[in-house]
């Protein structure tokens, strides 16, 4: 009962001291990164080699690890060597430090000019930095300071890891880092100051020893010796005795001379402001002694004529205005208007009302006259341009784009054979400023998918080019589009040929522009062809040619080329890729019925090849010389056949989309198959004209030879002969080949239907020149323009010769290969390939800026220039290029000169010739602090090696680094202790 009686027991609560907090979860995420990567242990290395922070490789890994719910990246920063032979490292003395601690002390990579800020502050070769992820706030209470790097501590202390881990704290902007470093029995201490303004007491080297004398609180007297390493910079920005040689393009003078760089077919090059915009002198004390030098608030022994390092970086211009940079990006801007030519012009100058219409076609009118006028006249850019005077008169103030000047300069660049002295014959002018032919320049359109060089096409894109940067911009480019096309209009009307362009057929390796307007030569070709022969058979009509040789002069007089050596020779057949559904007229306008009732061709449907061997030949090119008639012995002739039917790109693509469409079907491949041998056809009938009597046999010999076999057998009387037959696939049932033979009619080219009909060819040309937008226009030629600046890039350059910009002009044409051959690329790689041009133009007026401040061109011993040019070069590639000879070698002596103009300049000083009257060299040597500037940056790297925190303890090395600027002033330390016994 008394224990019924009793309370009931409290209950307590537990706690569980074995869960891990958010703090202790982050040490253990730290510890578990620093093992990933394998980051435990010694990591000892061989010594730095000289210059390895800036020639070497640097690479970094990440990782991201959170404290609650703040996030961290953390990552390690390291340079990539060789790993060191391990054979005999096994055992590692105790008393080893780390080799961070090590580098502390390394005077071979002071000052380097490319590294992470680390690696200048305490020439670390690796580390890691703890640092607030992107969007993460800046750590900025002290507390949490400490708190991180106490973690740090911890996490080093746990795993053994002797590599610096650094954190990042304030705001990002002040790169503040404090961190740890920790090695058996040792412990290194980063930590640093950061002021926006300089104390007084610690503008010069004796205050920032007294910082690092009672920051080190060595109990040693007296102390060792501290080794000192100075760099001062100076900034030269006015470039007094220096103008910039690039000649502004004269906007207001004609374009047709040679002034201001508008030529017409040369593009313009070169920088409109000086691309260097500063120039930063280093001069450096690497090895000093504490006690050596004087450098307090009253005097200083740093004079930058004394130091024994000099070292040069220059500072570029951002994007600085390029002319050929301009110029490109100017025009692909077009690419992205979608207005159409009569949008931009307003209302056409072929839809004017009453009198202005009639005034116009007078002007046409005139183009039809037989009387002889003067070929410069025959334009119809000329012939319209009068009747546009008039109608300017009803119009007002309204001016055309192109004023007349330029308009007929243009028209005479492009159509050199319009000139008075010249006839129109189709004949191209050849420009002597263009590459060989055979030259890998000169075939560059074949991987831009352009235009060669020397080409009516490219000259156009130039024109255009010019046109919208310097004359009527989007306006001009359209009215010149306009004018091109009525003199190609002219040009089909009247059988001229279009200069600029080569014979045969469209090219596909070039643009779809291009490729038309080759088509409309070849149209120009057949129709004046086809012309001068009517003319000639009239006039032979008149000659009476006696029968026997009716057939060859005919064939003479005929308006197809003749068939290429290929055919003739019997190694390839005939190409089934052109054909035709022409309906329209014949090459001869005779009476065909009668002709071929008169000569029995109709007999060929009662009889066979005996009936047709009575016929009389037509259309004979030559005797074949081997073949003979297979039935009858007869020489076998080579006929005249018309030639295939040109084709672009275009038309390939939708001749091959209306075949695909027709299916898989039987009926579907019978057409396919018929429509592609509209070509073979006619060549069958032009080989039955020409040889009567034969047969398909015949034909196959001479046309398709390997699809005649033939071998060697015994006859009856034991005689070896070559017997022939045709080969399988020409036997095989309802074959194409034998319903051609069998329906082909012994006709001469020369009355056979056309297989290419230039008219109906010329009018679809035409048509699709005049729908032409600008932006369509532009994007056509766009790969003319990149060919044009990737040629004149190449030319700059082999006058600078720099071997670096030769590597950008190959990964150029590389890109641009791949980009320009898609029928649609992407204006994101369009622009890339802009941006690599104007980039290397940059490059290149860099390069030029150089030479004229270090005056190459002047130099008269060529050993001096030589090594000017190669100091130039290195100042392009390398970012911080060593003064050979300090401020007494030849390139010193011209820094010093810039300093001293400069410097004169801003004083307004007396000129440079007082410079040479102001005594001995000694003299001027103590003068020498005016004739530089104050210094933009003084940097100052202390180091010793003392046994802290006691005199027994170890000696450890000390560093710590100042930078003095008027923006801000940082310390940065780094004090090792022995922490065997503490």
């Amino acid at each position: 009962m008394a224990a019924d009686s009793e309370p009931e027991s409290e209950v307590f609560e537990i706690t569980d001291f074995t869960t891990a907090s958010e703090w202790e979860r982050f040490i253990s995420k730290v510890e578990e990164v620093l093992n990933d990567w394998k980051l435990i242990g010694n990591s000892s290395g061989k010594p730095l080699e000289k210059g390895i922070f800036t020639s070497g490789t640097w690479e970094e890994k990440s990782d991201e690890i959170s404290f609650a719910d703040f996030k961290f990246s953390v990552t390690h920063h390291y340079l990539v060597q060789e790993s060191t032979d391990k054979e005999g490292k096994d055992e590692l003395l105790e008393d080893v430090i780390p080799q961070s601690m090590q580098d502390l002390l390394c005077m071979n990579n002071d000052f380097p000019p490319r590294a992470h800020c680390l690696v200048r502050w305490y020439g670390l070769r690796e580390f890691v930095v703890i640092a607030p992820a992107a969007h993460s706030d800046a750590v900025l209470s002290e507390s949490k300071c400490n708190l991180l790097l106490s973690s740090v501590s911890i996490a080093l202390g746990n795993t053994g890891c002797q590599v610096p881990l650094f954190v990042q704290i304030h705001q990002k902007w002040r790169r503040m880092y404090v961190g740890e470093c920790q090695g058996p029995g040792v412990r290194t201490d980063f930590e640093m100051v950061h002021l926006r303004k300089v104390p007084n007491q610690y503008t010069h080297l004796s205050g920032l020893l007294d910082i690092f004398k009672s920051k080190i609180g060595c109990p040693l007297t007296p102390l060792p010796p501290v080794s000192i390493a100075i760099r001062f910079t100076y900034v030269l920005q006015d470039w007094q005795q220096y103008f910039w040689p690039q000649q502004p393009p004269d906007i207001d003078a004609l374009v047709g001379g040679e002034v201001g760089g508008l030529e017409f077919g040369k593009l313009p090059f070169g920088a409109c402001e000086d691309p260097i915009s500063e120039l930063h002198l280093a001069t450096t004390w690497p090895h000093l002694t504490e006690g050596i030098i004087v450098d307090n608030d009253v005097y200083s022994d740093l004079d930058p004529i004394q130091a024994p390092h000099w070292s040069v970086r220059v500072r570029k211009a951002e994007n600085p205005q390029c002319l050929l940079g301009d110029f490109v990006t100017e025009f692909f801007k077009i690419c992205r208007r979608k207005e159409s030519t009569d949008e931009i012009l307003g209302r056409s100058a072929f839809e004017e009302e009453g009198k202005e219409i009639a005034d116009i076609s007078h002007a046409l009118s005139k183009l039809t006259e037989p009387t002889p006028v003067p070929i410069h006249k025959l334009s119809v850019s000329n012939m319209v341009h009068t009747a546009k005077k008039k109608i300017r008169k009803h119009r007002g103030v309204e001016e055309s784009p192109l004023n007349n000047d330029v308009l007929n300069t243009i028209l005479l660049f492009l159509f050199p054979d319009a000139a008075a002295e010249k006839t129109l014959d189709g004949t191209t002018s050849t420009d002597n400023n263009n590459p060989p032919s055979e030259s890998e320049d000169y075939n560059l359109y074949n991987q831009f998918k352009s235009a060669p060089s020397d080409s009516l096409t490219y000259k156009l894109a130039l024109c255009l080019c010019m046109i919208n940067f310097y004359h009527g911009g989007l306006k001009g480019v359209a009215h010149l589009w306009q004018e091109f096309v009525l003199e190609m209009r002219f040009r089909w009307e009247n059988n001229f040929l279009i200069p600029g362009l080569a014979n045969g057929p469209p090219d596909l390796r070039c643009c779809l522009l291009h490729q038309k307007l080759q088509m409309l030569n070849c149209c120009i070709e057949r129709k004046k062809a086809r012309d001068e022969g009517k003319k000639t058979s009239a006039s032979d009509n008149v000659t009476n040619l006696y029968p026997g040789d009716a057939g060859k002069a005919g064939d003479q007089l005929g308006p197809d080329n003749l068939k290429e050596a290929d055919k003739e020779k019997g190694e390839v057949g005939k190409s089934w890729d052109s054909w035709s559904d022409s309906e329209e007229e014949f090459f001869e306008c005779l009476s065909d019925t009668e002709e071929l009732k008169g000569n029995g061709q109709d007999s060929g449907k009662k009889g066979g090849p005996k009936e047709m061997a009575n016929l009389r030949p037509e259309g004979r090119l030559y005797q074949h010389g081997k073949l003979t008639l297979l039935h009858n012995g007869e020489p076998l002739y080579i006929p005249v056949t018309q030639e295939p039917a040109p084709m672009t790109e275009d038309l390939l693509e939708e001749q091959s989309e209306v075949l695909a469409k027709l299916g898989t079907s039987a009926e579907g491949a019978h057409l396919r198959a018929r429509m592609q041998s509209a070509c073979l056809l006619s060549d069958m009938e032009s080989f039955k004209a020409a040889n009567p009597g034969c047969f398909l046999e015949d034909f196959v010999r001479w046309y398709s030879p390997r699809d005649y076999i033939e071998e060697e057998v015994i006859d009856e009387k034991g005689n070896v002969v070559l017997k022939g037959e045709l080969s399988a696939r020409m036997k095989i049932p309802s074959n194409m080949w034998v319903e051609a033979w069998e329906t082909a009619k012994p006709i001469p080219a020369r009355r056979q239907r056309r297989l290419f009909d230039d008219t109906r060819e010329a009018e679809k040309v035409l048509h699709y020149l005049a729908i032409q937008k600008p932006a369509d226009l532009a994007r056509h030629l766009l790969p003319c323009v990149i060919h044009a600046a990737v040629l004149k890039v190449k030319e700059e350059e082999s006058l600078e010769n720099i071997s670096s910009v030769k590597k950008i002009i190959k990964q150029i044409i590389s890109h641009s290969s791949k980009v320009l051959h898609f029928p649609n690329p992407e204006d994101k790689k369009l622009e890339e390939i802009i941006h690599q041009i104007t980039n290397v133009e940059a490059l290149i007026a860099r390069a030029r800026s150089l030479k004229a401040k270090f005056g190459t061109e002047k130099c008269e011993q060529e050993e001096e220039k030589e090594d000017l040019e190669r100091f130039v070069s290195c100042l392009l590639e390398q970012p911080e290029v060593l003064v050979t000879g300090a401020g007494r070698g030849h390139a010193g002596r011209i820094i010093h000169k810039l300093f001293v103009s400069a410097q004169r300049a801003a004083a307004m000083a007396p000129p440079e010739e007082e410079f040479k009257r102001m005594g001995s060299a000694e003299e001027r040597r103590q003068n020498s602090m005016s004739d530089f500037p104050p210094a933009a940056g003084r940097e100052f790297i202390l180091r010793t090696t003392v046994p802290r925190p006691a005199p027994y303890s170890k000696a450890l090395p000390q560093r710590m680094y100042s930078v003095l600027t008027k923006e801000e002033f940082r310390l940065a330390g780094a004090f090792s202790s022995d922490t065997s016994f503490f």
